[in-house]
């Protein structure tokens, strides 16, 4: 994914760090260890114990103490999206990576149609896994509160465990309000499946989901609260897009590639010089061609892929010097939403339509909304 990077693999699943991940660990230590006089004090007053200050509010504890606690709280966001993954692995599901944001984790998993049986469990067990965390953040509290004899040492312990008993009990119980994208929307949504046609139920719970992410909004305004205006706004965008991708995947259920496919194509030799492909591209109104050589695909080469050129070189080069090779390929016999799908994973705008190594056709992004337009009659 562009923008993060991949950290190492938990149960075969790759974990990668968004750049936004790496400015809120400083965000959040300098915020809790700005306010953390106000937060011993909560603290003291939700879990009945007394923190001893002494360690805690010395020098740059403070900040140290935040750097942990942010650290901590990523570490039980992980866990929450790995809970979401096992699930989905053990219906046969393939988890793409698990992904950091400023905000929270993100499970990338290939799937076409939700089936409620399965979204049902799988949204549960994420926030259920920081309920988990949560209570045994706060039975430590006490374990460690009783434990410790050293009362200044026991300080920035029972500080840290109980700031991530609270924050993971706070992240269950947000996780499942019913708004989606968020978990607790995808409970809603499986709710709804299991009495009516997904389509209608995802409308139902994306509606849910803009209203709280209007309220979240409003009430970030009036308390001047950028958190929650950014929050209010993914919500809004994501249950925007979750709604729509199932609206098209239930248009284009029934159709194939070779149905839709287009069966004359324009293509180009490797050796083709770059000025007659850029040529082609004006009188064709076509911004790719695949590349063929010997009659086997090896590439594509796209408008993309001139404009990372030089045009002070374009005169020397081929086509064989900046295309993309190795170009991903569909059978006919493939469904059309798994185009669209390799589409907005890959970010590229046609894919070729391969059997048994013969082209036998392209389908553009045009070409499927095209269809989506007539199936929508």
């Amino acid at each position: 994914m562009d923008g993060s990077l991949r950290i190492g693999r938990l149960f075969g699943i790759p974990i990668e760090l968004h750049f936004t991940f790496l400015l809120v660990i400083p965000l959040f230590a300098w915020i809790i260890g700005t306010q953390i006089e106000l937060t011993l004090s909560l603290l003291g007053m939700v879990f009945g114990v007394e923190i001893d200050p002494t360690l805690v509010l010395n020098g740059v504890m403070p900040y140290l103490l935040g750097a942990v606690v942010s650290l901590g709280l990523f570490a039980g966001v992980l866990l929450h999206e790995i809970a979401h993954s096992l699930v989905a692995l053990r219906w046969g599901m393939r988890i793409n990576a698990i992904t950091l944001y400023l905000f929270g984790g993100v499970s990338q998993m290939e799937e076409s149609t939700p089936d409620p049986k399965i979204e049902l469990p799988m949204a549960l067990v994420g926030p259920l896994t920081s309920l988990a965390l949560g209570l045994i953040c706060i039975g430590l509290v006490y374990v460690v509160d009783g434990a410790i004899v050293d009362r200044p040492l026991a300080g920035p312990l029972v500080f840290i465990l109980a700031y991530l008993g609270l924050l993971n009990v706070i992240l269950f119980a947000f996780n499942l309000l019913p708004a989606f994208p968020m978990d607790g929307g995808r409970v809603l949504r499986a709710f709804l499946a299991r009495r009516m046609p997904l389509p209608r139920a995802t409308r139902i719970a994306a509606s849910v989901g803009k209203g709280f992410a209007v309220l979240f909004g409003v009430l970030g305004l009036i308390a001047l609260n950028p958190i929650l205006v950014i929050i209010a706004f993914f919500i809004y965008i994501g249950a925007s897009q979750e709604s729509t991708a199932i609206h098209y995947t239930f248009l284009l259920k029934d159709v194939t590639l070779g149905q839709i496919m287009s069966r004359e194509v324009m293509t180009v030799d490797p050796s083709t010089p770059i000025h007659v492909v850029l040529d082609q591209m004006y009188a064709t109104k076509h911004l790719g061609f695949p590349v063929v050589e010997r009659g086997a695909l090896i590439g594509m080469v796209t408008l993309d892929d001139l404009h990372r050129t030089n045009p002070i070189d374009r005169d020397a080069l081929i086509v064989r010097d900046v295309m993309t090779r190795g170009a991903l390929s569909l059978p006919p016999e493939a469904p059309v939403v798994d185009a669209l799908r390799v589409m907005s994973e890959q970010n590229i705008g046609r894919v070729p339509i391969v059997r048994e190594g013969d082209l036998l056709g392209i389908v553009t992004r045009t070409d499927i909304m095209k269809v989506i337009e007539l199936r929508e009659l």
